[in-house]
């Protein structure tokens, strides 16, 4: 996972390396501010020739679908049959705060910018009236030179179960941990079904966010910087409920009278030892291999390295160290 921000390293020419040292994905984050995913899939389309150049994911409340087709053709047509689409709902914060946007009925939004994307797709003249999106009259002028597949990124159970229904693939980040992806894996399988097909029918994608310690001062310091992380997580809805679905409900009690009287202190003390190390993996680099061969074998096909560093050296160590594993997935 590619996360372009200033002095990380970690943007356009870490993308051509990436391709260069082996990997078989780049995966483009739209978050935080950072570049545009589709725009910079469309350079690296023109950039490289075999890897996949994936969104993971773009929020389905910033732009229209019509809009967001016209971006895809113009990153697809650049990297032929090499381009997947990961959209998600992604949280209130981030569009009602940040952009400004409505963010309502979530589950069905999802649904219909899926449904009206494989219309788009398919090269049709829109005629399209749901509860959240409508479109009449717009095709594309020049469709996409092959298919795109769609990938949901999803948690809880009713989007994996949408995911399982329309989509190609679907994205599972660190709130699935490994004792988890039993039960997603049964939610995708729920709306497979309602398609007749099951869930070992598309491609199930795991994102990993990867801190490497080689000692004990290390592994503290990473452990503060992940529960930093998931006090921030902790101040959107949908995350809270998910701790309350891994069965944190006190925790998340806490989380919610500290945010309510911004107490940065008592949100972070909410946060235990033990959570943290559920949900995010840190320590060696023998000990990371170990752990990501366990994702394979429990039903994970692709899993998204996403190195968490403050700085270039960082990004640059993690990801090289991975470059020189090869996993073999599950059979």
């Amino acid at each position: 996972m590619l996360w372009p921000a200033p002095d990380l390293g970690a943007g356009f020419e870490r993308g051509v390396w990436a391709e260069q040292a082996g990997f078989d994905d780049l995966w483009l984050a739209d978050a935080e501010g950072l570049q545009d995913p589709i725009a910079l899939a469309a350079a690296l389309g023109v950039a490289t020739t075999r890897v996949r150049l994936c969104t993971g994911v773009v929020p389905v409340f910033n732009r229209p679908p019509a809009v967001l087709a016209t971006g895809v053709v113009a990153a697809e047509q650049r990297a032929p049959g090499r381009f997947v689409l990961g959209l998600g709902a992604s949280t209130s914060n981030m569009v009602d705060r940040w952009y400004g946007l409505p963010y309502a009925q979530p589950l069905t939004r999802v649904r219909e910018t899926v449904a009206l994307l494989r219309q788009i797709f398919a090269g049709e003249k829109t005629n399209f009236a749901g509860n959240t999106l409508r479109s009449q009259g717009f095709s594309l002028r020049e469709p996409p030179s092959a298919p795109v597949p769609i990938f949901l990124g999803a948690i809880g159970p009713k989007m994996l179960q949408l995911a399982g229904e329309v989509a190609d693939g679907v994205v599972l980040n660190d709130f699935t941990p490994v004792d988890r992806l039993a039960w997603a894996l049964e939610q995708i399988d729920i709306g497979a079904q309602r398609r007749g097909r099951r869930a070992e029918d598309l491609e199930i994608v795991k994102r990993r966010a990867v801190l490497v310690t080689e000692n004990a001062e290390e592994e503290r310091t990473a452990l503060e910087y992940f529960r930093q992380h998931l006090a921030f997580y902790g101040s959107a809805a949908a995350y809270q409920q998910i701790m309350l679905q891994l069965g944190y409900r006190d925790a998340v009690a806490e989380v919610r009278a500290g945010y309510a009287v911004r107490d940065r202190k008592r949100i972070t003390a909410a946060i235990s030892d033990e959570l943290v190390r559920r949900i995010f993996m840190f320590g060696s680099i023998t000990e990371w291999h170990a752990r990501l061969r366990e994702d394979y074998m429990s039903g994970v096909d692709t899993l998204i390295i996403s190195p968490q560093a403050h700085d270039a050296r960082g990004f640059a160590a993690a990801a090289e160290a991975f470059a020189a594993v090869s996993f073999q997935p599950r059979a």
